[in-house]
C-alpha cells in the first residue's frame, strides 16, 4: 500500500494525502479525517502521523449497498425521504463506533459482478444490503463472498442469514383496525403495482385485521399505482370516477401511493378527508406537509439503523457471529388525512 493507493480510495490528490499525514494546514478536518481512516483500514501506518493523533482501534469500513432498478430503489433513490433517512441513521451509527460508512449504488442486473469489482479496490470490514427489492437468489452469492453481511428492509425466514426487517404485517393489522376503530366499512385498498416482500407483507395483516370484524376489501375497490411516483395517477382517477359508490377510506402501501392517492382524489373533486379518508404507511417527512397531514404507519428508521449496524459490529468483532433476524415494530400515527364516520357524517 502506498500513497498512491490511498489517494486513489480516498479520492484525494498525492498533496492531500502529504499534508493530512504531516498535519498540515491545506485540507479540512473532514477530508483529513478522511484520508486517515482509510489508511487505517489498510493497515498503512504513515511515519510521520503524530503519536497524538493515532487511534488506538483501526477503523473499519462499513459498505452500504442499495441495488438499483426503475421501480423501488431508483436511481435517485438517496434523494427519496425513506432512503434518505435510512440512510442519515445508518451514518450516524457508523460513525458513533468510529468507522467509516461508504455508500455503494449498483445496478441490480449487474449486483454481484460489480460488488465484487468494488471490494477488490476497497476491501470492507462488512456489507449493510438494502434488500427491499431483492430475491435470495440475489442475496446468496453476496452471503458466500463476504462473511459479514446484514440484509436491511426484507427478511426471508427460511434463510439463514442476519436480517433486519420492518413489521410489516404488524403495520398492516394496526391499519385495518384504526380504519375500524374510527367506524370505517367500506375501506378500498391501493397496491404498489410492484409486488415486493415488504408490500405482500402490509397486504397481509391489513386483510387479517379485516376479518377479525367479517370485513372483506370489495373487489372494485382494490387500485395499484406506482409505488415511487408522488404525482396524481390517471388509471386510479378513472377508476375513482368510475365507482357508483365511494369507499369511506383508503389504505395505501406506502405514503408514496397516498400522497399520490390524496393528489388524485382532489384533482378530480373528492375531498379529502370530507369524501374519503387517506391512510399510508412509512411516515415519510412529507407526510407532515401534504394537506391535509396524513395519517400512517410510523416505521421507526432509527432502530432499524441502529440494530442493523449494532449486529454488523458484533459480526466483525467476532463477539456474536450468529445469524440473527429482528423485526421491528411499527405504530400508527394520526393526522388529518382520517376522518371518524361519525365526523364525516356531520360534516
Amino acid at each position: 500500500m502506498k500513497i498512491d493507493d490511498i489517494a486513489r480510495l480516498a479520492g484525494v490528490s498525492k498533496a492531500a494525502v502529504s499534508l493530512a499525514f504531516n498535519n498540515k494546514p491545506g485540507v479540512s478536518e473532514q477530508t483529513r479525517e478522511h484520508i486517515l481512516d482509510i489508511a487505517q483500514a489498510h493497515g498503512y501506518r504513515p511515519r510521520t502521523l503524530k503519536s497524538d493523533k493515532e487511534i488506538q482501534k483501526p477503523h473499519a469500513i462499513i459498505r452500504f449497498v442499495a441495488c438499483k432498478n426503475a421501480d423501488i430503489v431508483t436511481e435517485h433513490y438517496d434523494s427519496l425521504p425513506f432512503f434518505n433517512e435510512l440512510i442519515h441513521h445508518i451514518t450516524d451509527q457508523v460513525k458513533q463506533h468510529g468507522n467509516t460508512l461508504v455508500i455503494s449504488s449498483i445496478d441490480i442486473q449487474n449486483l454481484h459482478h460489480e460488488l465484487l469489482a468494488l471490494e477488490k479496490d476497497q476491501p470492507s470490514a462488512g456489507i449493510l444490503l438494502l434488500g427491499t427489492n431483492l430475491t435470495p437468489d440475489m442475496i446468496e452469492p453476496i452471503r458466500s463472498h463476504h462473511a459479514n453481511v446484514v440484509i436491511l428492509d426484507t427478511c426471508f425466514e427460511y434463510m439463514d442469514a442476519s436480517f433486519i426487517s420492518i413489521n410489516n404485517k404488524l403495520g398492516g393489522y394496526q391499519a385495518g383496525q384504526h380504519l375500524i376503530k374510527i367506524g370505517h366499512r367500506r375501506i378500498g385498498y391501493v397496491r404498489s403495482h410492484t409486488r415486493i416482500v415488504n408490500f405482500v407483507q402490509r397486504e397481509e395483516g391489513f386483510n387479517a385485521a379485516l376479518r377479525e370484524h367479517q370485513l372483506t376489501v370489495e373487489d372494485g375497490l382494490f387500485f395499484d399505482m406506482h409505488p415511487m411516483r408522488v404525482m396524481p395517477q390517471e388509471g386510479f382517477q378513472q377508476s375513482i370516477q368510475q365507482l357508483a359508490e365511494l369507499p369511506t377510506a383508503i389504505f395505501c402501501e406506502n405514503d408514496y401511493i397516498a400522497i399520490s392517492a390524496i393528489k388524485s382524489l382532489q384533482n378530480i373533486g373528492v375531498r379529502v378527508p370530507e369524501d374519503v379518508s387517506v391512510m399510508g404507511f412509512d411516515n415519510i417527512f412529507e407526510a407532515k406537509v401534504i394537506s391535509p397531514e396524513l395519517t400512517t404507519v410510523h416505521v421507526k428508521k432509527d432502530l432499524l439503523a441502529k440494530n442493523a449496524v449494532k449486529l454488523l459490529m458484533e459480526k466483525i468483532d467476532h463477539t456474536d457471529p450468529n445469524a440473527v433476524q429482528l423485526v421491528v415494530n411499527t405504530e400508527i400515527v394520526e393526522r388529518r388525512s382520517c376522518i371518524s364516520v361519525v365526523v364525516k357524517n356531520q360534516k
